[in-house]
């Protein structure tokens, strides 16, 4: 007998632990595909593994397990598939300061190998943290299906979408004006910036007629981009101007000749009706230039400072730059008036660096292709999002959605499988599989694309790359599409989008089927607050 003392008061700390390890070790929560239950299926959203788990990850886990317990004894085969996330941007970043603290080596000090050693090891510390919080908190997963965004299994499922695309033509390389976040020096999607709006300045400037007959003023909330402008704008219907149209400016602090140029994208209404074009810092610049068959001068820096375009101004952070080139227009008597204006500024959602529209070439995916089924899906129920009001959301990003940068300058992630030959870039290949056969029987004449995918590329692919695709499984089969996700409106279009993206294209269904209305038979997107 027992002689310990009954505790007073609950203890979960003591209690809940071991009936954890009890649930495991009699592997209670493992599903079967070939059971003649009904199926019913949750994949977790997998936390990054840059830290551990907060009270966000608590409310989500708690609901996924309610809904699992419940389905599982009611009669269901409930499948939970638990998993990790590499977070690139992140993981990556986190890693560099540590070893910075550590060794005082930056990451380009060391090889591509080493360092990715160094993040994989920290992955296993802190990944294993993160199962240990899901375990002690009872979760009834699967752990035996236990997943990773970069373990083997998912690392050829990415391969083989990648290649699909690739094939396909839905994915393209070229060069183009993406956000760029120049702390983490890599490009971001549009749904990876988030907007502050801060107070600034809208800067009147002179620039002098080539010919010397006088100048136009032209208005800038971005001073320090005129070391790369090609052109000045006006509307044309705009009157005050219709005389100037084709006329050559003289660009102050660069003595480089453009034109004036008419296009009805600009705003008679603002500044003074007249705007510089600087098509590799501004998405309207470069849409324009597309339309005017303009040159593109790209006048910064991968780290955020001006280069050799800026003549004197070269090596300066783009602040700083700013401000010199105000003091110097100020010096030239170019300078017609400053006058306060409110900006909606972008700011990376990792680094919280303020982004800067970069020329540079780029992985996208020609998400237009989608659009239509990307809607529809959605429209007819057929996914479900609750509560129904993020459904305004969705529909206004589809609406105005833009081709997806899925490369990143990085370092930890799933390397790109491109490679290019030496002798002509413009020749690529892509395999799935190892080397392709031209680059297995010449390899010394090709190299492997630096660049790894977006982590959303990979996340997309995971309620089936968990379930065993690209090979047609029993649990494929038997659990996809999944039963209900539960996530954060947060990541509605970094995931949840991109999910019914790679669903819809791969397996021609997206990963949440039909919903019926009994509760019994949930099947839906519920967006935790």
């Amino acid at each position: 007998m027992n002689n310990e003392e009954l505790a007073k008061a609950y203890e979960p700390a003591l209690a809940e632990p071991k009936c954890s390890k009890l649930w495991e070790k009699l592997d209670l929560f493992r599903a079967d595909p070939n059971s003649p239950k009904p199926p019913y299926c949750i994949v977790i959203p997998p936390p990054n593994v840059t830290g551990v788990l907060h009270m966000g990850h608590a409310l989500v886990n708690t609901l996924q397990d309610i809904l699992i317990r419940w389905k599982r004894m009611s009669g269901f085969e409930a499948l939970w598939v638990p998993g990790t996330d590499h977070a690139g941007i992140a993981t990556q970043t986190v890693v560099e300061k540590k070893l910075m603290a550590e060794t005082g080596k930056r990451r380009k000090e060391f090889s591509r190998e080493e360092f990715v050693g160094h993040v994989w090891r920290w992955r296993e510390e802190s990944g294993g943290k993160i199962l240990e919080q899901l375990s002690k908190m009872g979760c009834s997963c699967d752990w035996s299906r236990l997943a990773f965004t970069m373990d083997e299994p998912r690392n050829r499922a990415v391969r083989t979408m990648f290649k699909m695309m690739f094939d396909d033509g839905l994915i393209y390389r070229g060069d183009y004006l993406v956000n760029w976040d120049p702390v983490t020096q890599t490009a971001l999607a549009d749904d990876e910036v988030e907007h502050e709006e801060r107070d600034s300045f809208l800067w009147h400037f002179r620039y002098p007629l080539a010919d010397g007959s006088g100048h136009i003023s032209i208005a800038t909330t971005r001073p320090e981009t005129m070391l790369g402008d090609v052109a000045v704008a006006v509307h044309p219907e705009d009157t005050r101007y219709k005389h100037l149209i084709g006329k050559e400016i003289l660009l102050p602090l660069t003595n480089r000749l453009i034109p004036i140029l008419a296009d009805p994208m600009v705003d008679p209404a603002f500044g003074t009706g007249a705007v510089k074009i600087t098509p590799a810092h501004d998405p309207n610049d470069y849409a324009l230039a597309g339309r005017q068959n303009l040159i593109m001068i790209n006048m910064m820096t991968p780290d955020g400072r001006v280069n050799e375009v800026g003549g004197k101004f070269e090596g300066m952070a783009m602040e700083d730059a700013r401000k010199a080139v105000v003091q110097e227009m100020k010096a030239l008597g170019l300078v017609e008036k400053i006058e306060p204006h409110k900006l909606r500024v972008g700011v990376s959602y990792r680094s919280k660096a303020v982004i800067q529209p970069y020329l540079s070439k780029q992985w996208f995916v020609r998400v237009s292709d989608f659009k239509e089924q990307l809607r529809k899906v959605v429209e007819s129920k057929e996914v479900e999002l609750i509560p129904s009001n993020w459904e305004h959301t969705y529909f206004h990003w589809i609406d105005n959605l833009r081709d997806w940068c899925i490369s990143r300058q990085l370092w930890w992630g799933h390397r790109i499988p491109i490679w290019y030959r030496k002798d002509n870039p413009e020749i690529m290949a892509c395999s799935a599989e190892g080397l392709p056969p031209e680059v297995e029987e010449d390899p010394d004449n090709w190299y492997q694309d630096e660049d790894v995918l977006d982590t959303w590329f990979s996340a997309g692919l995971w309620p089936f790359s968990t379930l065993g695709w690209p090979e047609n499984t029993p649990d494929l089969k038997r659990f996809y599409p999944n039963s209900v996700l539960v996530t954060g409106h947060d990541i509605l279009f970094f995931w949840v989008a991109r999910m019914i993206l790679m669903g819809e294209y791969a397996l021609h269904k997206p990963p949440l089927p039909p919903s019926i209305p009994t509760w019994a038979h949930l099947r839906k997107v519920v967006l935790a607050l």
